[in-house]
């Protein structure tokens, strides 16, 4: 039976960012109302997860380090938020556009560029990099492979979106995961939403390893995505809730 959100919580869309310091100010500034990094005990623990997750996606666990997982549940159905993942573009109230403006290329999810402060090209003239760094685009993503159907064996209806990416950062793999929740991990939505992402600073292994780089870089990474995370939640179970109600009038 599908759970009914609470007539007395007030639900309504996240609303859309009108500029550079209107998305600062809600995915960076902004401390997230449900905290989305899956924190492991130790560095085992977190590689077991990891190689468990890249089983599950398909890719060969000794290509791919996962630096970052996120994890939030959202009460609507696994294939009604996996529909909203594929219409991910620059005009999301989810997404924060303006600092990471979204670029489909012919209009296909299949491959994306994403440029920082929607940035195309190198100031002052540079044509390759700026100070060494290399940042135009800041992503771009190619796709590995879309599941949307789940096979008929799994009981959890997962899905997902799968990219190799390449640009300034990351430099990895990219994966937005959904399934339904399971009740004996204590799942209380309807579904689980994953983010995850293996990634070097700017696909430097020197660079990656300057620990102060890695922490600052992370936590914006992790504010970001925890902030995108949350309004996602918020958009799906509004407009889900919102179709519901219409479908009973």
């Amino acid at each position: 039976m599908i759970k009914l959100l609470h007539a007395d919580k007030k639900h309504v869309p996240p609303s859309k960012s009108n500029g550079l310091l209107s998305d600062i100010n809600r995915f960076v500034l902004n401390n997230p109302g449900i905290p989305t990094l899956i924190k492991f005990k130790t560095l085992s623990e977190r590689l077991d997860y990891s190689q468990r997750i890249m089983q599950r996606l398909g890719i060969e666990v000794n290509t791919y380090g996962i630096l970052n997982m996120h994890q939030i549940g959202i009460d609507a159905p696994a294939k009604y938020i996996f529909e909203e993942l594929l219409k991910w573009n620059g005009d999301s109230s989810c997404w924060p556009n303006y600092i990471a403006n979204v670029e489909r290329v012919d209009n296909h999810l299949e491959n994306i560029h994403i440029f920082l402060f929607g940035k195309k090209k190198y100031p002052f003239g540079l044509k390759n990099s700026f100070l060494g760094l290399k940042f135009v685009p800041l992503f771009d993503l190619t796709s590995i492979r879309f599941k949307d159907t789940p096979d008929p064996m799994d009981v959890d209806n997962a899905r997902y979106l799968l990219y190799k990416c390449s640009g300034g950062y990351p430099v990895g793999v990219f994966s937005m995961y959904v399934r339904s929740s399971i009740n004996e991990l204590k799942e209380e939505e309807q579904s689980q939403l994953f983010l995850m992402v293996g990634f070097n600073f700017y696909g430097s292994k020197n660079l990656s390893k300057i620990n102060i780089i890695n922490k600052i870089w992370e936590g914006i990474h992790n504010r970001v995505t925890a902030n995108t995370m949350n309004r996602l939640k918020q958009f799906c179970e509004w407009h889900f809730e919102k179709m519901r109600q219409e479908m009973e009038c």
